[in-house]
């Protein structure tokens, strides 16, 4: 492998990276609103956790970073 080639290498992993925390950030969001969304339905913290394989304060931890 040359420099030119290692140097390309980091750069390709680095804007893999970029995107993927990207999508980690859409994602997150999205479960943000999502479990809102059910708490707001009445869905019970504990079944929402549950559900979405968090503890509840995992839970509201999230619903504390919802957007406004």
């Amino acid at each position: 492998m040359t420099e030119g080639q290692a140097i390309r290498g980091i750069q390709q992993a680095l804007r893999q990276r970029a995107r993927a925390e990207e999508v980690r950030r859409e994602a997150t969001a999205n479960l943000s609103k999502r479990l809102y969304d059910a708490q707001q339905a009445g869905v019970p913290i504990t079944r929402i956790a549950q559900e979405a394989g968090l503890s509840w304060q995992g839970v509201y931890d999230l619903i504390a970073q919802r957007p406004s």
